[in-house]
């Protein structure tokens, strides 16, 4: 059957054709969707790991039992798991091992814009990219049997163009794999001696792959005119057909690692020009120049960002177009946390109490902009509990009574217990702030190990915060409500005042969350408002000045309140009177 279907989704229904059996992902846009559409499929067993590391050695714990695994996961994501990565490279597998990781040109909703071939390059393991739906699902069946072909498992990229994108994809029918399980100390247990002799067999392997590459259907060539020959992959070869067609040859590879060499050789002696497009670094290109082939590459096209139609036609010569103009200019609509946002309350406290705020991923990291303006650094993951220690350890005491570090719950759970550990263990007195809305916000609400449901919403295990900080060594652990301004304020202040490590615990659930009950929204009376923009201070979108008098947006108001403890006129009022 045809279908219009998600890239995303179109692998998770690979995963269900190939017969994976186990699925362990990280939430992380643009590669969330390959798991929350494959736990549709009741014969695959998927779980939210803790973070991508857990993730890929679940995936690994399942394909060595004799069962076909997944793990999905972000870019950066993959940097978090390259430790079993590349050892996983020496182990090889029993049942097949296919790991997903979607890179995210453009930084739509990253910190960075790295380039995952690196990581297969680098940790010697093949890696196949599809350039659209059709082939997610394709590349996503034909992963499984490279990785039990070639003993390897197989990294699947993935990109946010073709993963949330729809094409046409045809559906099979599931067929099951089981295999053995069979103890093997010397190919499993990666001491020295035995890693030693593992590493002739990925060397061997990867010349086997290269040869597979050469003749393997998923490098096509497709010759047109030979002015100009192209080579490229993924979502780059969509817009090189959309700008050229048949007028130039294209090489599109589906196999990123390893690049076969006589392919591109015989390719490139039948066209008179040669030129790579593919997006970020040079990967295609610095292999194409090893075989001593003059190319066009990076010296027109750039490194960074998304490429699209026009760029292409622009810097090879195709024809470039304008497009439509609109009569109006649309203004610019900068992201914001929500109305009713419970981490509002505390950004505003700290901006108040001129804090130095080290913060971490999430949506939360919307604190930075104006006009709360309250964080001063985001790393990556886990990083702001970890260097507020190093932070407070460089500067003092009067660093530690002015300095707190931020952190969501589920980004907590994910990579912020260690540096917590750090800060007990080595006893700098710095201030952490776990900012616990119950749930995985940014990437669309995904169950975390402190919210007591799994991956279906059915009960799970549930960790206690407090309890976890108290067991880790911290004497001083509280919970405070977000929205209630006083009491965030005599918390901030108290614990930055205390001689000893602390844990704020601001505990809200997501004002989006299905089963959150909202107050009435708010009104303002225009007779008692004295247009001081007290209120604009919180940088709540539902509310805004008219005429020189707070006004507020009922269809975005939740009735948080916070804006109505800000007012000093006392102009705030529910709704629910006028009822």
């Amino acid at each position: 059957m045809k279908q219009l279907m998600l890239g995303n989704a179109a692998v998770a229904r690979g995963l269900y054709e190939a017969g994976c059996s186990v699925a362990s992902s990280y939430p992380g846009t643009p590669s969330t969707e390959i798991t929350e559409e494959a736990v549709k499929f009741p014969e695959i067993y998927c779980e939210w790991a803790p973070n991508e590391k857990v993730a890929m050695e679940t995936a690994f714990g399942a394909c060595l039992a004799g069962k076909r695994a997944f793990c999905g996961m972000k870019h950066v994501g993959l940097n978090v798991a390259a430790d079993p990565l590349y050892t996983m490279s020496y182990t090889g597998v029993n049942a097949g091992l296919v790991i997903g990781v979607a890179d995210d040109a453009g930084m739509h909703s990253s910190q960075n814009e790295q380039d995952s071939r690196h990581h297969a390059i680098a940790a010697k393991v093949p890696m196949l990219e599809p350039a659209d739906s059709a082939e997610a699902l394709a590349f996503t069946k034909l992963a499984y049997e490279l990785s039990e072909q070639f003993d390897t498992p197989v990294l699947l990229k993935m990109c946010t163009r073709v993963s949330h994108s729809q094409s046409l994809v045809e559906t099979g029918e599931r067929v099951e794999k089981q295999l053995p399980y069979e103890k093997n100390i010397a190919k499993y247990v990666m001491m020295p001696g035995m890693a030693k002799r593992r590493h002739p067999i990925v060397e061997e392997r990867t010349k086997q792959l290269t040869a597979w590459a050469e003749t393997a259907p998923v490098n096509r060539v497709e010759m047109g005119g030979t002015a100009l020959g192209i080579i490229t992959a993924s979502t780059s070869y969509q817009y090189v057909k959309e700008v050229f067609g048949g007028s130039v040859s294209v090489l599109k590879l589906g196999m990123t690692n390893p690049l076969p060499v006589q392919l591109i050789r015989d390719f490139a002696a039948k066209v008179d020009k040669l030129a790579v497009v593919e997006e970020l670094d040079p990967i295609i290109e610095d292999h194409c120049r090893a075989l001593g082939l003059e190319v066009v590459g990076k010296d027109v096209l750039p490194m960074i960002d998304e490429f699209s139609q026009n760029l292409i036609a622009e810097k090879l010569g195709g024809q470039v177009h304008a497009g439509r103009t609109l009569d109006t200019e649309i203004p610019n609509r900068p992201p914001v946390m929500c109305a009713g946002c419970p981490h509002r309350g505390m950004f505003y406290t700290l901006s108040k109490n001129k804090c130095t705020v080290l913060g971490d991923i999430g949506c939360y990291t919307l604190g930075a902009v104006a006009p709360l303006a309250a964080m001063e650094m985001t790393l990556c993951m886990g990083a702001s509990v970890s260097a507020i220690h190093g932070f407070n350890k460089a500067l003092g005491a009067d660093s530690a009574h002015r300095t707190v570090a931020v952190i969501g719950d589920s980004t907590f759970m994910h990579s912020g217990m260690t540096g917590l550990a750090n800060i007990a263990y080595n006893q700098s007195n710095s201030t952490v702030i776990i900012l616990d809305n119950s749930i995985t916000g940014m990437t669309g609400h995904q169950q975390n190990p402190t919210t007591g449901y799994n991956i279906k919403g059915d009960p799970a295990g549930k960790i206690d915060l407090e309890k976890l900080c108290h067991a880790m060594g911290f004497n001083r652990v509280r919970v405070v409500d977000p929205y209630d301004l006083k009491a965030c304020d005599q918390a901030v202040k108290e614990e930055l005042a205390a001689d000893e490590p602390s844990v704020i615990i601001s505990r809200r659930p997501c004002a989006l969350l299905k089963q959150v009950k909202h107050k009435p929204p708010l009104a303002v009376d225009p007779a008692k408002c004295v247009g001081c923009k007290n209120c604009m201070k919180i940088g709540c979108p539902a509310i805004s000045m008219r005429d020189g008098k707070a006004r507020v947006d009922f269809t975005q108001c939740v009735g948080c309140g916070v804006c109505e403890q800000l007012c000093g006129a006392k102009a705030f009022y529910s709704t629910a009177k006028e009822a």
